[in-house]
This record gives structure tokens, sequence and C-alpha cells, in this order.
């Protein structure tokens, strides 16, 4: 799939403000400091589409871009550590779950991971969660470029043997890089592909 125009939408904290539309909609979350605004920046071909910070914790609405006039790309608020007031992640954790739970053009949660780090409980959690709910999701590892490949290899094995202690398989997984763009064509051609079949069905 070639990017030809990228858009931003709206921008808000609850789900019935979300566009009316029938688009597909395939949401992107992960912790705080995963790299999910350059990765988004990456995969749309847009340098600045979503907006990244130093700070972890920026983006704390729903933000909806609406890409070649046929599918929404969802930036979500990170979960974990964001330097934010408890009160304000109360606030956005509960309109997170109400997305994933009401809203029905929701297609497919890619949940970012950081390929750098062994397994950590908190995306576990999240993972089984949206697990439990039958929310349908991919992983896509981030930061590539920052590991040797024999210690991504590693990490990402360690990945798979963990969750295939409570998962029955591995979910569909991306490995990704913004700064190299490694994987962005895979990212998009499977987006490609599940939207083909929806228009089939």
């Amino acid at each position: 799939m070639k990017i030809k125009t990228a858009e931003f939408v709206v921008s808000n904290s609850k789900v019935d403000q979300c566009p009316n539309s029938s688009l597909p909609e395939y949401a992107f979350i992960g912790r705080s400091n995963v790299g999910k605004s350059s990765l988004i920046n990456m995969i749309t071909g847009r340098k600045s589409l979503a907006k990244t910070s130093a700070k972890p914790g920026k983006t704390q609405l729903i933000n909806h871009f609406l890409i070649n006039d046929n599918w929404h790309l969802v930036d979500l608020p990170g979960y974990g550590y964001a330097q934010v007031s408890k009160s304000t992640k109360r606030v956005f954790q509960k309109f997170i779950t109400a997305y994933f739970e009401k809203r029905k053009q929701m297609i497919c949660a890619f949940v970012l991971i950081d390929s750098r780090h062994k397994p950590q409980p908190i995306d576990m959690e999240f993972m089984q969660w949206l697990g439990e709910n039958a929310v349908p999701f991919c992983i896509i590892f981030t930061k590539a470029d920052k590991l040797k490949p024999k210690v991504l290899e590693e990490n990402i094995e360690n990945y798979k043997n963990e969750m295939l202690e409570t998962w029955e398989e591995m979910p569909q997984y991306f490995i990704t890089s913004a700064t190299t763009k490694l994987g962005q064509d895979d990212v998009l051609d499977y987006i490609e592909e599940v939207n083909e079949q929806l228009r089939k069905s």
C-alpha cells in the first residue's frame, strides 16, 4: 500500500465523539515511551503527523487520522508510567477501555512493544485484557535498529516463549524501526490485505 494522503481528523476523549464513519480503524497503542508517534510518522511517511516528544505520555486523547480516504489510523494514549497525575491517568485509561469495548469500526489493535526489553508485565497484562475481551490485535516490535540482529532475535524468541505459556499461538507480529523504515511495507500490506477482505465480505 502506498500512502497518498494522511490527514488529521479529530482528537477527543469520548468514544461517542469519534468520527461517525463506517471506515475500518486500526488503533496504535503501547507503553508511554515505546516510540509510537515516530512509528506512526514512519508508517505514513509524514514527518509530523503524530506529535513526538522527549517526554513520555504526550498523547492523552483519541486521535483519528484519515489515510488514503478509506481507513482511519487511531493514535491512542500510552499506558504505563506517563508523567501525568494519577487522576488524569485514570480518566484516559477509562476511555482507552471504552474505545476498545464500544468502537465497532476498530478492526485491529497494534500493540507496540520495545524490542530492547524482556517481556514487561504491563504489556502482558494489557494483551491478556485484549484477549479476554475478544479484541483482535497484532504486536509491533519497535526500535529494532538499536539491537544487533542476534540479540533482537533472542529477545523476540523470549517474548514468544512467554506468550505461549498462556496463549495458544503467538499473535501476528511485525519487527520495525522508525529510523530505518524497517517493517513499513509489512504493516501497510497487512492493513491493505485486511481491508481487501472486508470489502469482499
